[in-house]
């Protein structure tokens, strides 16, 4: 049976684009497969951020399908590789920000024990979520289309919109009218998060 990491490095391998292996390489060196996903919600222990990556994929992949049974002429917007880029590197920005603690947390019983778990530290890049993930994608080399660089930079404003300006509430807008890569890899993400991992 294939780890998370080999099935994560499988499928990026199998968009045979360029950059690919300098990502894997960067990534790694980062820390992506030992990263959680979180820090106190979904998938917050080690190892989760991969196994959040690879949900997140399958189930763009799933809607893909259904969708494009729904409406054929989606597939030329959605190819495959675009929605295996966007899903798998969306959260690249997590390699580096969590840091292993201990916290207090109060058990059934109303005692208090240590437990483990992480804390954030954005020093190390501090950008915003999306734009950060697009960045570290582009340093190093992995050749990217619009569309997964708007998937990627915007997936989170389900979450951030009420905290961005009027141009970038404008610009979400637009990528979002014109990208359906943006509307499937933010509901896949939301999927994984809210349904999978939950």
């Amino acid at each position: 049976m294939m780890s998370k990491k080999e099935e994560f490095e499988q499928l990026l391998r199998s968009t045979c684009r360029e950059g690919v292996e300098n990502v894997l390489a960067r990534i790694e060196s980062l820390g992506f497969f030992i990263a959680p996903a979180s820090t106190r919600f979904h998938l917050n222990y080690a190892g989760g951020l991969v196994e959040h990556s690879l949900n997140v994929c399958y189930a763009a992949m799933d809607v893909r399908e259904v969708m494009v049974k729904r409406n054929p002429q989606l597939a030329a917007a959605l190819p495959v590789e675009s929605v295996i880029i966007a899903s798998l590197l969306h959260d690249v920005c997590k390699s580096d920000i969590y840091r292993p603690t201990t916290k207090r947390q109060k058990s059934d019983s109303g005692t208090w024990a240590d437990v483990p778990g992480y804390d954030v530290d954005y020093s190390n890049f501090p950008l915003g979520h999306g734009e950060k993930s697009v960045i570290m994608l582009l340093q190093s080399g992995l050749r990217m289309t619009n569309d997964e660089i708007m998937a990627i930079r915007w997936h989170m404003n389900a979450w951030e919109l009420s905290l961005q300006s009027a141009d970038a509430k404008g610009n979400y807008a637009k990528a979002k009218d014109i990208c359906p890569l943006l509307t499937l890899i933010s509901a896949a993400d939301g999927l994984a998060s809210g349904l999978l991992e939950d």
